[in-house]
């Protein structure tokens, strides 16, 4: 708490924001920390960036491992979140990629569960980028949490190579994050859809930080909450 309100306090006031990043599946630690440092530079973000790192097998055979260390970490989100709640932010953010959507996602069902869910009033957006989460599976958690949060978006690309691997490993289900923009719409929250972007030098499941023009768009309206 300390050392994030060191870094809070470097910053003018109207800015003090948190950003809580999650990582995906498939990723060291050093390779979260190195996207979220590199997400951060290039998006010019003006508050403090957390990195919830959990415990994923980095290796892209190890996808069930991933998903099972997933909900192993689940329970940690919220105790984190207590925490970054007791410093001195004006605001927080949720960014979460790809199977870190699911862990978010699986951690603010709890968390509206047992009344905790924004408690202090100061959650300003949650972002989702290539959320690998079975459609069912996310309507259901859209059901216990409130989508009429107005800053509650989603960004998608049907042609995501990776969440086409996570739908066959699935037997078929469609993955919310390469799904159809009307659809996720009409559950209530903001679809972006990255289809047509083609200058993403992270791949098809990294648009959010590989494309320049995604990157500034995120940026910009992190750093204009208010």
């Amino acid at each position: 708490i300390a050392s994030v309100n060191r870094e809070l306090q470097k910053i003018p006031i109207g800015q003090r924001d948190i950003l809580f990043f999650v990582h995906g599946y498939n990723n060291t630690t050093s390779d979260a920390l190195l996207r979220l440092a590199q997400f951060v530079q290039d998006s010019g973000f003006q508050g403090v960036p957390v990195l919830f790192d959990w415990a994923s097998g980095a290796s892209l055979t190890r996808y069930v491992y991933d998903l099972n260390s997933a909900l192993i970490a689940r329970p940690k989100v919220p105790e984190i979140s207590a925490i970054l709640g007791r410093t001195n932010a004006e605001g927080y953010d949720i960014f979460a990629h790809s199977m870190g959507a699911f862990l978010t996602m699986e951690a603010m069902k709890d968390s509206v569960q047992t009344g905790r869910f924004n408690a202090n009033g100061r959650l300003q957006t949650i972002i989702l980028a290539a959320p690998d989460i079975d459609m069912d599976l996310f309507r259901a958690q859209l059901a216990q949490i409130d989508t009429k949060f107005d800053r509650f978006y989603v960004l998608l690309s049907e042609e995501d190579s990776a969440l086409n691997i996570s739908r066959r490993i699935a037997g078929g289900v469609p993955r919310v994050g390469a799904s159809n923009i009307e659809e996720l719409a009409d559950l209530g929250v903001v679809a972006i859809d990255l289809t047509k972007i083609s200058n993403s030098s992270s791949g098809s499941h990294s648009k959010f930080a590989g494309s320049p023009d995604v990157v500034k768009l995120i940026g910009g309206g992190l750093n204009n909450n208010s």
